[in-house]
């Protein structure tokens, strides 16, 4: 078990806060999750392309971790990148995702992990946008979409 807190930016209070991390068995996570959701998040799989929830989503919000809530990407950084999936220049908050060496598949990509559960969102590469030249290449199946409310 993981000892003490963790820094993770807070859309709602605009604040870095320290949280305790959120660690489950697979089991737990298995008992609580939509299957799709389990095996992407948790068992660092991949949707198709051009078939998750969020791809081609344009609603103004917050995407959040489907397996503990974490913000992850404000949707203002989200881009059409034309891959089949939701894509951001940016994370909200550098605390809130962590990368990792991903050698899977005779590769090697930036996978990118939920920091506060280590849930699996998908990879980061180098050939996005400005400003920051990255696209973060998401799975919609680990994302959850908190819409702004209008007015």
């Amino acid at each position: 078990m993981t000892s003490g807190k963790i820094p993770i930016y807070s859309a709602a209070t605009g604040k870095v806060e320290l949280v305790e991390p959120i660690e489950k068995t697979d089991a737990e996570w298995q008992a609580i999750l939509p299957p799709n959701t389990y095996e992407v998040a948790r068992g660092k799989g991949t949707e198709p392309a051009f078939t998750g929830a969020y791809y081609n989503t344009h609603d103004e919000g917050i995407y959040r971790c489907a397996c503990c809530g974490t913000d992850l990407f404000d949707s203002k950084a989200k881009f059409e990148s034309g891959t089949g999936w939701p894509s951001f220049f940016a994370p909200i908050a550098k605390e809130n995702v962590r990368d990792m060496e991903d050698r899977s598949y005779g590769m090697l990509r930036t996978e990118v992990l939920c920091a506060r559960c280590g849930a699996h969102l998908g990879h980061v590469f180098d050939d996005g946008p400005a400003p920051t030249h990255k696209r973060y290449c998401m799975n919609s199946a680990s994302l959850t979409l908190v819409k702004r409310k209008s007015g």
